[in-house]
C-alpha cells in the first residue's frame, strides 16, 4: 500500500476562534492559502475538536444518464469551544450554498477550500458559544467517481449486450467526503437521516430500513430511510441500482437481504443461509443483540477491495457474495463464508466500538480477521478452517520480517499513509496475535474479556489499552452486567482448579505489558532453543532478512512460550520477558518442539542436534507432530536458512519426509518454501538448475499427485489440496496430469463448454486449454458470456499463465480498459502474469508504463497499488533488476508514490534475494546432484509454465 510522506511539521500560530486543543503532527509547511487566496484557518492534517456533528440529515440525487449528483446536508453541531469557525471535510465537490440555520433564522455563511487538505471552512460573523448547538445547511455538488472509491459509477453487461449502470459507495477510509461535506474522522460518530432521490426503475438501499417513498415532480421518487444508530461516516452506505434480492429472517427477528444484478440473484443462496448463520452466532458469542433491524449484504460489479463492512449494508464484489452450487469451487465456499463472516464481525467490532483513529486500524480489522476463523469453525466445522488459520501468519511474517515493516498500532497522518495500514500486518499479524493471546490467556477469558470490551465501549471510541485492561482480572471484575454469567462459571472452574495454570491469576499477568511489545514494536522474535541433558537455554531476537545486524539490536518481547517433548503430549507453557532464559525439563528427552501448533507469533531456531532429532522424528514418526508443528517446522527451517542459522541441506534434508506427507496445511507450506526458489532461477539464465529443482519437487510430491481424483469428492480441505496439487502438477508438465487434463479440456469444447466438469480440477483443466492460441480464443469465450461468477474467476486465471505473449499482453490493457475484464482485476491479472515465466517482464513493461493511470484509478496508498508493486518485482534476483527497480521507483515524485512503503519492501525482497542466490546457489546445486533421480541425462528443455 502506499503512504504519501508526512509532511514537515512546523509548529504555526493557530487562529484562536478554533480552540486550543492541536494535534502536533500533519501541520502544513507555511500558511495554508485558501483557493480564492486568502489565508485558510488552520493548518493540520486532523480537524479542530471545537465542534462536533450531532445529526446529519442528507438528500443526495444522483444522475446515473449524466454521471453526477447533487445534495443538501443538514449538519447539527455541537459547540465545545467558544469559535467562529467551523473546519470540515470536502474532496473535489463545488459547494454552492451554505446557510447557519438558527432560531433568529437562516443567515449564509462565508466559507473557504482547502484542496490540499480535504478541508472546508465556514465562516460565521459571530461567535458560536461553547455549550451551544447549531446547524448548517450546505448545498453540493459533483461528479460519480470513475475510481472505486466515494460515491462511484458500477456498470454490468447483461446476456443480451446491454450494458446497465449503477451507484455505489465506498468510503473506508476517507472518501465520505467526496460523497457530502462531513467530519470525516471516525471519533466524529454521529447519526444519519438519509434520503435517496432516484428513477422509478431503479432502487435505493442505504444502512436503514426505508420508511417511506415520496413522489417528486418529473416523475422522480425520493425514499426515505430511517436514522441510523450514532456511527462514524466511513460506515455509511447507499446504492441505486437495478438490484434484485433475497431475504430470510434470523433467530434473532433480523431481516437478512442480499442484493445482485437480475440474472445473477439466483447464485445469492448460499450467502443468505451464511448471513442468517453468521449473525445469530454473533448475537450469542459477544452477548449483545445486533443493534439495527436489518442487515443487507450487495454485490457490486465493481469493487476494489474484497469487502466493506458499512452498517447495515454490506458491500462485496461479485467472487466474494455469489455461489452457484454446481459452478463454484469448495475453496469459493471457504472464501465466501470467510468474507461474510469477516464483514459481520465488524458489525461489532469496528462499527459498534471503533478505533480512535487510523493508527489503531487493527483493533477493526485484526479483530474481524481472527473472528471469522472462530465463527466459521463453530457454524461451517465442516469446512476445516483451522487448516487455513496458519497461512495468514506465515504471509504476515513474511512482511514483518523487513525492516520495512511496522508496528500493528503505528502513527499515520494524511489519506495515503492511512489506506497503507490496510495492509497484512494490520490484518493477519493483528488475527495473529490475537490468537495467541486466546491461546495464552484461554479461550473462556479472552471471550469474557472481549464481550467486556465491547459492552464497555460501545458506540464509542477505542485505543489499544482499552482492549488490554478489559482483558486484565476477568475474575476480579466491578461490571456487573458484562457477560457475567459466563464470567462467575468460568472463575468458578478456575478456582476449582485451585490455579492449576498461572495464566487464570489476573494478579501475576499484566496483559497490557505483554502486549505492547507485540502492537507498538515491528517484526517479530526467534527463539533460539538449546538443549542439554535437562537444561533448556532459550534466547530471544528479532527475525529480520538484512545483512546490518544493528537492525536487529534493541527488541524484546514478552513471549508465551509453548512446548511439547518426546517424553509426554502435555502442553508446558513458560512467559519469556528477558533476553535470556533457563528451563529445566523433568528428564532428558529426545527432541523438544517449541510453539506449540504455532500457536504463538514467532519462529524457532534449535541449536545443537535440535534440528537433526526433528527432522529424524518427521521421517519416521511424522504423525507426533500435528499438521500446523509440522508446517512450522518446514516454514521456519526454510526462514532461518535466509538469516544463516540453518544451512541450506539441512532444510532440504528436512523436506524429503514430505514425500509421506497429506494433510493440506504442510503440504502447501512444503511447495509454499520449495516453489519460489526455481521461480528465482526462472529470472535468470540457470535453465539446468532450474528443471533440476523442479523435478525434485514433483518427484518429492508426485504419490500424492497420482493419488488424487479428477472428481469433487472428500472434504473441503482434500478438495482445496486437489485443486492446487493437480494445478501445479499440470503445470510442471507431469505426464498423467498433463494428458488427462487435455483429455477433459477436450471433451468439454467439444461440447461448446456445456459439459460439467468437477469444480475442483476446472483450473488444472483449463491450465492446460490455455497454453493453445485455439484454446486462449475459446476459454476467453466463454468468459465474456458466463454469468457465473467462479467460472469466470477460475478462466481469468488460467488464461493468465499461458506462455502466449501476445494474449498476455492483450488481457492486461483489456483489464486496464475495463470493458470485457473489469479493472478491479487487474492487479490480479499482473501479479499472475508476473509469475509467468513467459510474462514476467511483460508484468513489468505494463507496470510501468501505465503507473500514473493505475495510481490514479486504485489510489494513492490502497493495497492494490502495493500487491501490484510489490507482486511484480519480488521474484527479482540480480543486481541489474534491482538498478532497473531503483530507477524506475526513484524517479518518482512525492505525489505519484516515491515514499510508500512497498516500494521499500521491494527493495528488501530483492536485496534478500540476492544474498540467498549468492550464498546458496553452490550447495543446492551440489545436493540436487546427490539426489539426481537421472534426470541430468536427458537435453535440457525449458519448462515454459
Amino acid at each position: 500500500m502506499l503512504a504519501a510522506p508526512v509532511l514537515l511539521l512546523l509548529l504555526l500560530p493557530c487562529a484562536p476562534s478554533l480552540g486550543a486543543q492541536l494535534p502536533e503532527q500533519g501541520q502544513t509547511k507555511e500558511a495554508p492559502i485558501a483557493t480564492n487566496g486568502q489565508p485558510f484557518p488552520w493548518d493540520r492534517m486532523r480537524l479542530p475538536k471545537a465542534v462536533s456533528p450531532l445529526h446529519y440529515d442528507l438528500t443526495i440525487h444522483p444522475n446515473l444518464t449524466t454521471l453526477d449528483f447533487t445534495g443538501v446536508a443538514r449538519i447539527h453541531l455541537e459547540v465545545h469551544e467558544d469559535t467562529s469557525t467551523v473546519v470540515l471535510h470536502i474532496k473535489e465537490m463545488q459547494i454552492s450554498k451554505v446557510l447557519l440555520l438558527a432560531p433568529e433564522g437562516a443567515r449564509p455563511l462565508r466559507f473557504l477550500e482547502y484542496p490540499p487538505f480535504h478541508q472546508l471552512a465556514l465562516l460565521s460573523d459571530t461567535v458560536l458559544t461553547k455549550g451551544r448547538k447549531y446547524e448548517v445547511q450546505l448545498e453540493f455538488a459533483a461528479n460519480l467517481s470513475d475510481s472505486f472509491h466515494g460515491f462511484y459509477k458500477s456498470s454490468y453487461r447483461t446476456s443480451s449486450g446491454e450494458t446497465r449502470v449503477l451507484a455505489s459507495t465506498q468510503f473506508e477510509a476517507t472518501s465520505a467526503r467526496a460523497a457530502f461535506p462531513c467530519f470525516d474522522e471516525p471519533a466524529f460518530k454521529a447519526n444519519f437521516t438519509i434520503r435517496i432521490t432516484r428513477e422509478p426503475r431503479h432502487i435505493a438501499i442505504s444502512n436503514m430500513p426505508k420508511v417511506k417513498t415520496v413522489e417528486l415532480p418529473g416523475g422522480l421518487l425520493e425514499d426515505h430511510f430511517d436514522t441510523t444508530v450514532k456511527m462514524s461516516t466511513y460506515l455509511v452506505a447507499f446504492i441505486v441500482s437495478d438490484f434484485l434480492s433475497v431475504s430470510k429472517t434470523t433467530q434473532h427477528g433480523v431481516k437478512i437481504t442480499v442484493y445482485a444484478v437480475p440474472e445473477k440473484i439466483d447464485q445469492t443462496a448460499f450467502a443468505l443461509d451464511a448471513a442468517v448463520k453468521l449473525l445469530d452466532f454473533y448475537d450469542d458469542y459477544f452477548d449483545i443483540p445486533y443493534p439495527l433491524p436489518k442487515q443487507d449484504l450487495a454485490a457490486i460489479p465493481d469493487f476494489q477491495s474484497g469487502a466493506m463492512e458499512n452498517w447495515g449494508l454490506t458491500t462485496y464484489r461479485e467472487t466474494g457474495l455469489l455461489f452457484d452450487p454446481d459452478k463454484s469451487s469448495a475453496s469459493d465456499k471457504l472464501g465466501i463464508t470467510l468474507v461474510i463472516a469477516h464483514e459481520l464481525a465488524h458489525q461489532w467490532f469496528g462499527n459498534l466500538v471503533t478505533m480512535e483513529w487510523w493508527n489503531d486500524l487493527w483493533l477493526n480489522e485484526g479483530f474481524a480477521k481472527f473472528m471469522e476463523f472462530i465463527s466459521v469453525d463453530i457454524t461451517y466445522p465442516e469446512l476445516h478452517v483451522d487448516d487455513f488459520f496458519l497461512g495468514k501468519c506465515f504471509e504476515a511474517m513474511e512482511v514483518d520480517s523487513l525492516s520495512s515493516s511496522h508496528p500493528v498500532s503505528t502513527p499515520v497522518e494524511n489519506p495515503a499513509q492511512i489506506q497503507e495500514m490496510f495492509d497484512d500486518v494490520s490484518y493477519d499479524k493483528g488475527a495473529c496475535i490475537l490468537n495467541m493471546l486466546r491461546d495464552f490467556l484461554t479461550p473462556e477469558a479472552f471471550e469474557i474479556g472481549i464481550i467486556r470490551y465491547l459492552k464497555r465501549y460501545s458506540y464509542q471510541n477505542t485505543v489499544n489499552s482499552h482492549l488490554w485492561e478489559s482483558l486484565t482480572n476477568i475474575c476480579h471484575s466491578d461490571d456487573l452486567d458484562e457477560g457475567r454469567m459466563k464470567q462467575n462459571e468460568f472463575c468458578s472452574k478456575s478456582k476449582l482448579q485451585s490455579g492449576a495454570s498461572k495464566w487464570y491469576s489476573g494478579d501475576e499477568l499484566d496483559v497490557r505489558a505483554i502486549m505492547d511489545t507485540w502492537t507498538l514494536q515491528e517484526g517479530f522474535p526467534l527463539v533460539t532453543v538449546e538443549v542439554r541433558g535437562r537444561e533448556v537455554r532459550l534466547s530471544q531476537e528479532r527475525y529480520l532478512k538484512t545483512d546490518d545486524p544493528s537492525l536487529t539490536e534493541g527488541f524484546l518481547w514478552q513471549i508465551p512460550l509453548t512446548y511439547m517433548t518426546s517424553a509426554s503430549n502435555t502442553i508446558h507453557r513458560f512467559l519469556l520477558k528477558t533476553k535470556t532464559d533457563v528451563l529445566y525439563l523433568p528428564e532428558e528427552v529426545d527432541w523438544v518442539k517449541f510453539n506449540v501448533d504455532m500457536s504463538g507469533y514467532y519462529m524457532v531456531h534449535y541449536e545443537g542436534q535440535g534440528w537433526s532429532s526433528l527432522i529424524r522424528l518427521l521421517q519416521h514418526n511424522q504423525t507426533a507432530l500435528s499438521s500446523n508443528d509440522r508446517a512450522s517446522l518446514i516454514n521456519n527451517v526454510f526462514q532461518l536458512v535466509s538469516v544463516g542459522k540453518v544451512k541450506l541441506d539441512t532444510a532440504l534434508e528436512l523436506s524429503l519426509y514430505l514425500s509421506k506427507e497429506t494433510e493440506i496445511m504442510a503440504v502447501t507450506q512444503g511447495l509454499g518454501e520449495l516453489v519460489p526458489l526455481y521461480k528465482l532461477m526462472e529470472k535468470r539464465d540457470m535453465m539446468a538448475l532450474e528443471n533440476q529443482m523442479k523435478g525434485y519437487i514433483v518427484e518429492l510430491f508426485r504419490e500424492l499427485i497420482d493419488r488424487q481424483e479428477w472428481s469433487d469428492s472428500g472434504s473441503v480441505s482434500e478438495r482445496v489440496l486437489r485443486s492446487y496439487l493437480l494445478l501445479f502438477a499440470c503445470v510442471r508438465n507431469h505426464p498423467p496430469c498433463v494428458a488427462t487434463a487435455t483429455q477433459l479440456f477436450n471433451k468439454w469444447r467439444d461440447s461448446d463448454g456445456n459439459m460439467s466438469l468437477p469444480t475442483d480440477v476446472n483450473m488444472a483443466v483449463f491450465a492446460i486449454g490455455a497454453r493453445t492460441p485455439e484454446g486462449w480464443d475459446f476459454l476467453f469465450e466463454k468468459y465474456r458470456h458466463s454469468m457465473q461468477i467462479s467460472v469466470k474467476s477460475c478462466i481469468k486465471s488460467a488464461l493468465s499463465i499461458s506462455p502466449l505473449q501476445d494474449k498476455l499482453k492483450w488481457m492486461m490493457e483489456q483489464s486496464l480498459h475495463g470493458e470485457v475484464m473489469k479493472t478491479h482485476d487487474l492487479p490480479h491479472v499482473v501479479i499472475a502474469i508476473s509469475r509467468n515465466p513467459r510474462g514476467y517482464k511483460l508484468a513489468w513493461d505494463f507496470l510501468r508504463a501505465n503507473w500514473h493511470a493505475l495510481v490514479k484509478k486504485f489510489d494513492l496508498g490502497s493495497s492494490s497499488i502495493a500487491r501490484m508493486v510489490t507482486g511484480v518485482t519480488n521474484q527479482y534476483s540480480t543486481r541489474e533488476m534491482l538498478d532497473e527497480v531503483r530507477s524506475f521507483f526513484g524517479s518518482l515524485t512525492e505525489e505519484t508514490g516515491s515514499e510508500m512503503r512497498c516500494i521499500q519492501q521491494t527493495y528488501e525482497s530483492i536485496e534478500d534475494n540476492i544474498r540467498w542466490m549468492d550464498s546458496h546457489l553452490p550447495l543446492l546445486q551440489t545436493w540436487l546432484d546427490r539426489r539426481s533421480l537421472r534426470r541430468n541425462t536427458q537435453p535440457q528443455k525449458r519448462e515454459d509454465l
